[in-house]
């Protein structure tokens, strides 16, 4: 076997090291990047970067392999972070890791390695790859808990082409199993969470000191004034908790759901039913759709299965091309069974079986 030149994104957690691993054992030429992507203050006790490239550090060298630190910071601001001002800003609720994987992982370290001599990249995520019919197609990983292709839609022929997923026919307990034999530093490390750049702190806290809060009234589905929102861009459809309107003179005890952000009023509407009809949609309209094996479906119509979230079981659905839409980047999708909560600015991510087909933003424009 020829030994390749494979440049690896190293993080810090157990996945990456296990990707990292397995290509040194089949005698490529590895070398690690951890990918700087966040500017902190030393002092910021919310960002685990420092630890994260201390632990990268160690499993480096316990695999015996070098380590380099990329800082892609400006790339990240300008391509994710701005986007997930302005969708805030805006209403909407963004999906940063997303962008993220398109824009940094894929693309500016893409890039990177590229420049630099290797052959592919690999990363640590749960998903596979083949090649049929001279189309890479992406799949989803063997662990249905850890499938990451929501996370990879944008993905596309180019990328696909110079990508390895070491981990994405392996389960979870597997790779732990592999870093425990390994004696890998990091082999019971924690799964981080979240969004990366927030951390452990506050959401609401981090929001503030980017964006200007404009508060509103609160209502329910009646128009009747209940209370007082501190801006719309806190709250998310379905969302429950830290309303404030709890315990009110006479009213049910039932829970309070957002139901609608009104913008152009900067109205918040709520109602004390978690499958309230304003909170059901069958269809959804999205944009800037993605597909992985670089062109559109022929039919202008065709059924397929289809997640508004990642924590999602696929749901059957029909996919077609949205009505004077000229330049094909909009299509409508019905779904078999009315979803929850269809939420402007995530992602819709279209699946046929175990591949990957696709995906768009779920635009404002939603039937409910």
């Amino acid at each position: 076997m020829t030994a390749l030149n494979i440049v690896v994104g190293i993080s810090g957690g157990v996945d990456s090291a296990v990707a990292a691993l397995l290509l040194k054992e089949q005698g490529h030429n590895v070398t690690g990047i951890f990918m700087q992507n966040w500017r902190s203050d030393a002092d910021d006790p919310y960002c685990t970067a420092d630890q994260d490239f201390r632990d990268a550090k160690v499993v480096c060298e316990q695999i015996q392999i070098p380590l380099q630190m990329v800082n892609f910071a400006t790339e990240y601001w300008q391509r994710v972070f701005q986007h997930f001002l302005d969708e805030y800003a805006a209403g909407r609720t963004p999906n940063p890791d997303i962008l993220c994987n398109k824009e940094i992982k894929f693309k500016a370290f893409l890039d990177h390695a590229r420049e630099s001599g290797a052959d592919y990249i690999a990363t640590g995520h749960y998903v596979r790859k083949d090649f049929i019919d001279n189309k890479y197609r992406l799949l989803k990983g063997v662990d249905a808990g850890k499938d990451q292709s929501y996370f990879l839609y944008t993905l596309g022929q180019e990328q696909l082409k110079h990508s390895l997923f070491p981990v994405g026919a392996l389960t979870k307990k597997e790779v732990r199993v592999i870093a425990a034999r390994a004696g890998l530093i990091n082999q019971a490390k924690k799964d981080s969470t979240g969004i990366c750049f927030i951390g452990e702190r506050k959401f609401k806290n981090f929001l503030n000191e980017y964006l200007l809060a404009k508060p509103g009234d609160i209502i329910d589905t009646e128009n009747k004034l209940i209370g007082r929102h501190d801006g719309l861009m806190f709250y998310t459809l379905g969302q429950r908790q830290g309303l404030g309107i709890g315990g009110r003179k006479g009213a049910s005890e039932a829970p309070w759901y957002v139901v609608k952000k009104d913008i152009e009023r900067n109205i918040l509407i709520v109602a004390q039913d978690s499958n309230h009809p304003w909170l059901l949609g069958a269809i959804l309209q999205c944009q800037d759709v993605h597909w992985v094996v670089g062109n559109a479906p022929l039919e202008a119509s065709f059924s397929c299965r289809a997640k508004i979230r990642y924590r999602q079981e696929d749901q059957e659905c029909v996919v077609r091309k949205a009505d004077g839409d000229l330049k094909g980047n909009l299509y409508e999708v019905e779904f078999i069974v009315p979803q929850r909560a269809i939420t402007p600015g995530q992602s819709v991510v279209f699946y046929a079986g175990e591949e990957c087909l696709g995906g768009g933003v779920i635009g404002g424009n939603v039937e409910l």
